[in-house]
């Protein structure tokens, strides 16, 4: 079977044997895979990632231990937690700490032709649910987990920094939770899909208002978003950040500190809200597909995801 190789920043395709099943796994073909942020930065060397990267898929079952998940379209949790840990019993295995990661850490991740998961980890989806709306459970699950880690009250204004794929999930996802969203960014037809979703957008260009949220949700993927959040924010206010940067990230912490600011970090977050949101077709999602390319041309797509502008890239 065909599989993606990252090692060294650099982008080739091999032919690998088909991953054997472990038991409690299910052998998953793959239907449709997304190219993230995430990934772009493991090509530029983030957590030093050598392997196959891929953690945003639609699959097809095709071996599995559990005969209500033959042949069904499904998509996965991607961390491997232990199931024992005091995380994992709180139902928060994505911060196992012996975990592994589709495609990030410790397990081969989706860009192949067939990829093995555990069972337990999966999610059927519905047949109505197309797969170019299902790719983006993951990033959209990234999303909701804003709502898990923060009492926003209904019609409260929040800000939402960066109008990339993971920025626009995020604003939308927002304003579908009846928050009163306004994002910056700087690509009006990018800005445009999440005035489609009800979310009040800045001209491009805009310079933030300085200390004028309680809530900001820093999601550039630049070095630079944090301490622009941090302008924003008022006293006592919250900055939820949601940029994964390779590097070091220089901020004005005595702003931080003297304004009591509350800072967040937030990454995974659980399927089912993302799912429901999906399926009810709340999202403009597939507005937000640039392009797409079969497996074997994974090089090139890379290159175009990386591209200036260019929102989701998939592969298939």
């Amino acid at each position: 079977m065909l599989a993606v190789h990252l090692e060294n920043g650099r982008i080739g395709v091999r032919e690998v044997p088909v991953p054997a099943r472990p038991p409690g796994h299910a052998l998953i073909r793959l239907l449709v895979a997304g190219i993230c942020n995430t990934d772009l930065e493991l090509q530029r060397g983030y957590y030093g990632f050598s392997g196959t990267p891929g953690h945003e898929f639609v699959g097809e079952v095709v071996e599995c231990d559990d005969p209500r998940l033959a042949g069904r379209r499904v998509v996965g949790e991607i961390n491997l937690a232990c199931g024992a840990c005091d995380w994992c019993r709180r139902d928060l295995g994505r911060h196992c700490p012996h975990r592994t990661v589709l495609g990030i850490a410790g397990h081969p991740g989706a860009f192949r032709e067939y990829l093995t998961l555990p069972e337990r980890n999966l999610f059927v989806l519905d047949d109505a649910l197309p797969d170019d709306r299902a790719v983006f459970t993951e990033p959209v699950a990234a999303a909701c987990e804003i709502l898990d880690q923060v009492v926003i009250p209904r019609g409260a204004e929040v800000a939402v920094l960066g109008d990339g794929k993971l920025g626009l999930l995020v604003a939308q996802v927002l304003a579908a939770s009846g928050l009163a969203v306004r994002q910056f960014g700087r690509h009006p037809e990018k800005l445009r899909i999440a005035a489609l979703a009800g979310v009040t957008v800045e001209p491009p260009g805009t310079d933030p208002p300085a200390a004028a949220f309680d809530w900001v949700v820093e999601a550039t993927g630049s070095a630079a978003g944090l301490a622009q959040a941090i302008r924003m924010v008022r006293s006592r206010g919250t900055i939820v950040m949601k940029s994964t940067v390779h590097g070091d990230v220089g901020v004005d912490m005595a702003r931080a500190i003297v304004n009591e600011i509350t800072l967040i970090g937030s990454r995974c977050g659980r399927f089912a809200p993302a799912l429901d949101l999906l399926q009810r077709g709340a999202l403009h999602v597939e507005q937000m597909i640039s392009a797409r390319f079969p497996l074997a041309q994974a090089a090139r797509a890379f290159e175009r995801a990386a591209e200036k502008g260019v929102l989701k890239v998939l592969l298939a």
